[in-house]
């Protein structure tokens, strides 16, 4: 199990956007690799109202389950556990939970673990590199016919970061615009499609 404290800036790129930066910071198809988060929520909401989301992240073999809940603008915490294929594909098929650190912060919140159920996955194709004293993350994901392209930043310090950021989006000629969580674009497009 870990717990930390995630403080990250992100900014949504066209298609163009995207491309131009990995070809100005020299990134490979083989320094990107392709993860699928799997969203999990109860049929009342629960953890969306509580400005929170619950996933499995899946890289190749390994699995995790993670829970983040807002705590700053820009910050999170996270509490993960490592899970086995087994563990992870009955947790998916909805046959018990076996992130035993994440189901105590629900318990914190009186989620009832068995109302859980998935209701979305999102694939991305993620390259990270170290970039001034922090992480820089570009994403392409894809979810329910829909493609996006992000630039994410993440920090030890809130204010540092964010004026890295901002330096950043102003160097590469990039529109600073407030973006959505990927789960929270994934619920509006995932409501546009139901309503």
């Amino acid at each position: 199990m870990t717990q930390e404290i995630e403080i990250e800036f992100k900014n949504l790129l066209t298609k163009q956007q995207y491309e131009q930066l990995l070809q100005d910071f020299h990134i490979s198809q083989n320094a990107i690799h392709r993860q699928t988060n799997h969203y999990f929520d109860t049929p009342t909401q629960a953890i969306r109202k509580l400005q929170s989301g619950l996933r499995i992240r899946q890289i190749g073999d390994y699995y995790e389950c993670t829970l983040k809940e807002k705590n700053a603008e820009h910050a999170h915490l996270e509490t993960t556990d490592q899970l086995t294929v087994a563990q992870a594909q009955k947790m998916l098929d909805g046959e018990g939970f076996y992130a035993q650190e994440v189901a105590k912060r629900l318990a914190i919140h009186s989620i009832p673990l068995e109302q859980l159920r998935v209701f979305g996955s999102l694939t991305t194709d993620r390259a990270e590199i170290p970039y001034k004293e922090g992480l820089l993350v570009f994403d392409h994901s894809y979810y329910l016919q829909c493609d996006d392209y992000e630039v994410e930043y993440e920090s030890k310090d809130a204010i540092k970061g964010n004026t890295i950021f901002d330096e950043f989006l102003h160097q590469y000629g990039i529109k600073k615009q407030e973006t959505d969580k990927k789960i929270a674009r994934f619920m509006k497009v995932l409501q546009a499609q139901n309503s």
